[in-house]
């Protein structure tokens, strides 16, 4: 046995604390440093928080069977498509901004006026203020980061799920 093979229920608690840790980064982006989030980040955060909960939830149910592993790898990598999808789009808007300079009513409004499904669909089609990069780190803006954790999440996830699961015990 590899001492260094994380189990799965150690490898899904990871990716909670990796969400936790993100969505707590961008209430500390928006509370205290005053960079309000556009309606694409609020989704981002959804996704994160829909991921956050598949990872706690899957570790706590820590399947046996590599059956229910692999389900809980692939819902876990649903949850983190949606956010790729998000992240992806709004990285998009951000490297070819629009000419009109408005992200639209805000979100509020739209979930008001169209449901959440509607607000989803409304969201894709962001324009303006959404394209704004009020935050950098190595060259990469806050949508684009989103997006490279989601993915990296989302492959962890697949891989805690369909990784073989090996004896503790020794054979003869």
């Amino acid at each position: 046995m590899n001492p260094f093979r994380w189990s799965f229920r150690s490898q899904f608690l990871f990716g909670f604390a990796c969400c936790a840790a993100l969505l707590g980064y961008a209430l500390f982006v928006q509370f205290r440093l005053g960079i309000e989030p556009c309606p694409f980040c609020i989704f981002q955060r959804i996704c994160f928080a829909a991921l956050g909960v598949v990872f706690l939830l899957g570790a706590m149910h820590a399947p046996r069977a590599p059956g229910a592993r692999k389900w809980w790898g692939v819902l876990a990598f649903a949850a983190a498509g949606a956010g790729m999808g998000y992240a992806g789009r709004h990285s998009w808007v951000q490297l070819h901004p629009p000419e009109l300079p408005s992200c639209g009513p805000g979100l509020n409004f739209i979930v008001e006026q169209y449901s959440w499904l509607g607000a989803a669909k409304r969201v894709l089609q962001a324009t303006g203020d959404c394209s704004t990069i009020d935050w950098q780190f190595l060259g990469l803006s806050m949508p684009m980061w989103a997006l490279v954790w989601f993915v990296a999440l989302g492959l962890g996830a697949l891989y805690a799920g369909f990784q073989r699961r090996h004896s503790h015990l020794f054979r003869r």
